[in-house]
């Protein structure tokens, strides 16, 4: 709103940069906003507002988007995925079950993952515990951490790491001790690390597996994780696992390939209402240019028959309306690319986080923003053009008359 309401002081400024352009129609074009830049206000306030939204939101799908493409990448390194169940935590894998997946043709390496829900406040939904394997001198490559990893002193409580929704939540930052309940008592641990998870918005703790199954006894598992001998499909494993494993055909099993295109469908789906947003934006900001271009020609048209009795042709008074509609919408797209980008910085670090408790890098999705000025660039200027042919149709006798 701010920047709404500085526009006839910018729309000043601006203009007064631009050097004057050769040909007397695009010259007159020019002189005639510098004398009445509150007229070009109106118009470039309605091209700031929509190409802001644009912008904005086009920067905050982008940025949200290559995130999570990056940390599917990350997070899915092996070659088949086996799940238990995608309703929760109550069916597993048995030991025998995961020693048979391991010893399968063609299966060069196996992990396994316990998944276990905790309610660790009655007030909030449950969080996620992650028996996994651990590395912790390769975190990186297994978890997308965000801070510093640190190793608990000698005598500390042994590590976990959390995700990003956990410091927001529940305070659990970086080499803090907690405790959390695990075989129904609790038990006390050093924060270690804080790692990215875009599945997990109420709150995620990874645990090492052979920790939990030292403290639990429970060395089922929910999930697993399987990288294949060179030449061996996805299919055959797939197919060896329903025939082998007792229940296998209830496992459900998939390629990274096919997780990393069912998250970004789903991505798409949840978000292409901004797409429609942006689109509205863009509509609305032609509509108002059209309207406050149509009702000034509408008032210049003693000016544009005055142009036309001195020797301007109806098409170097186009040539000066399109010229007008070009420059006002060029300024417009560049305060609307700031003002957007400054909106974007906004919506990426501050209401993203507070609302789904998780980080993202911003991206710049520079080609798709560029098509679109070009295209709200062309569009205006044929707006402006369209604008001005009602008011140059009458004979340019007529359109001074009244002045005689």
């Amino acid at each position: 709103i701010g920047t709404l309401m500085l526009m006839p002081r910018l729309s000043v400024l601006l203009l007064s940069v631009l050097p004057t352009p050769p040909g007397v129609p695009s010259r007159l074009a020019l002189l005639q906003l510098r004398g009445a830049p509150g007229q070009a206000a109106v118009s470039l306030a309605a091209i700031v507002a929509s190409v802001s939204l644009m912008v904005s939101m086009a920067i905050m799908v982008a940025s949200f988007r290559i995130s999570l493409d990056t940390w599917l990448e990350r997070i899915l390194p092996a070659d088949v995925y086996v799940r238990a169940s995608a309703a929760g935590d109550t069916a597993y894998m048995t030991v025998d079950d995961q020693a048979r997946i391991a010893a399968l043709p063609g299966v060069r390496r196996a992990e396994f993952l316990r998944e276990q829900q905790l309610l660790l406040d009655p007030a909030r939904p449950r969080v996620v515990l992650l028996a996994r394997t651990i590395d912790a001198t390769n975190l990186t490559r297994q978890l997308q951490l965000v801070s510093a990893q640190i190793t608990p002193t000698p005598g500390a409580p042994p590590p976990v790491w959390v995700n990003e929704a956990m410091v927001d939540l529940y305070g659990y930052a970086l080499g803090s001790v907690i405790e959390i309940p695990i075989a129904g008592k609790p038990t006390s641990f050093t924060v270690a690390g804080v790692w990215r998870d875009y599945a997990r918005p109420q709150g995620a703790i990874a645990i090492e597996r052979e920790r939990y199954v030292a403290l639990t006894g429970d060395r089922s598992a929910t999930n697993a994780a399987l990288w294949l001998a060179t030449g061996i499909g996805v299919e055959q494993v797939s197919g060896a696992i329903e025939r082998e494993i007792p229940g296998g055909t209830r496992l459900e099993i998939a390629a990274p390939g096919e997780i990393r295109e069912f998250s970004l469908k789903a991505f798409d789906r949840t978000f292409a209402v901004t797409y429609a947003l942006e689109l509205a934006a863009v509509v609305i900001g032609l509509f108002g240019l059209s309207s406050s271009f149509g009702a000034l020609v509408l008032s210049r048209r003693r000016e544009f028959g005055m142009l036309r009795h001195i020797g301007m042709t109806r098409r170097q008074i186009g040539t000066m309306l399109a010229t007008e509609g070009a420059t006002v919408t060029g300024i417009g797209l560049v305060v609307g690319f700031g003002l957007g980008w400054l909106i974007s910085l906004i919506l990426v670090h501050v209401v993203n986080r507070q609302s789904f408790h998780w980080g993202m890098e911003l991206s710049v999705p520079w080609a798709p923003l560029a098509g679109s000025a070009l295209l709200v660039l062309a569009l205006s200027t044929l707006t402006a053009l369209a604008s001005g042919r009602q008011a140059m149709g009458p004979p340019a006798v007529l359109a001074v008359k009244e002045d005689w």
